[in-house]
């Protein structure tokens, strides 16, 4: 079942095409990476489908309904979230209640029952609480549930966002660089995290420098090149394109890229 479709969209900055007639469906489940050299757009693609850029042209569909230009909040409820290239984390907030903040678009609100500390508000936090428990257990990090986020590894910060994202029930959750500054050790667990989100049901879709990640998880590979589409399909396929090779990779890089696939 296909669940985002972005339909030939595009953006300028001052007179400069970033984005231009870029289309690709994901479906249900599915992990689809979108990569390219710097300045392909790929940042720009995810914040004129996350809501933060409104496209020049194109639409926007989620869950079969048209979202084009829709605030990220309201993208939230309907079952989109993200995360993005740098941190940003609530340091001196601990790392459970970094998750729980993401539960509050799921939460009632109201600002009577929230003063009086009504039984079904202490209810509430407690669910809360307990959801965010699991999904830092689902990221590797149940230990560290009470210690103040600034206090953690930057390989377990990257996880600690993904949790967070996690917590508004996304339908499809967008990953932009969750493996940026990472070690390989810290790499193969956010491989793990992506897997097991996809195979939950969760669309992934993914953007990332590293390509023995991409590679290795990725179910359809969308290149970039100059704003516009350069190719689309398996790792396979893409690792073999000429134009991918010539415009991206690289002959000598492609070949390590081959030889990192699990």
């Amino acid at each position: 079942m296909t669940l985002l479709v972005a339909d030939t969209l595009a953006i300028e900055f001052g007179g400069v095409a970033a984005v231009d007639g870029v289309s690709f469906a994901v479906k249900r489940g599915e992990i689809f990476a979108i990569i390219g050299p710097n300045g392909a757009g790929k940042t720009t693609l995810f914040n004129l489908v996350c809501g933060l850029f409104m496209p020049r042209r194109g639409r926007v569909t989620l869950d079969g309904e048209d979202v084009t230009g829709q605030p990220p909040h309201r993208l939230a409820r309907r079952g989109l979230s993200r995360t993005f290239q740098n941190l940003n984390v609530f340091l001196r907030m601990s790392a459970i209640e970094n998750v729980m903040v993401g539960r509050h678009l799921r939460e009632r609100r109201n600002v009577l029952p929230h003063l009086l500390a009504l039984p079904a508000v202490r209810e509430q936090n407690r669910d809360t609480r307990r959801r965010a428990e699991a999904l830092l257990a689902q990221v590797g990090l149940p230990e560290v549930a009470d210690r103040p986020a600034g206090t953690l590894p930057y390989g377990a910060l990257k996880r600690l966002e993904i949790a967070r994202a996690l917590a508004t029930e996304p339908k499809i959750l967008l990953l932009d660089e969750p493996a940026a500054g990472c070690n390989p050790v810290e790499t193969s667990e956010i491989d793990t995290i992506i897997r097991d989100i996809a195979r939950s049901g969760i669309a992934v879709v993914l953007v990332e420098h590293d390509m023995r990640l991409v590679m290795n998880v990725s179910d359809r590979i969308h290149v970039l090149a100059n704003g516009r589409t350069l190719t689309e399909g398996t790792a396979a396929e893409v690792r073999a394109d000429a134009a991918v090779i010539e415009a991206y990779l690289g002959v000598h890089r492609a070949q390590e890229t081959a030889r990192a696939v699990r």
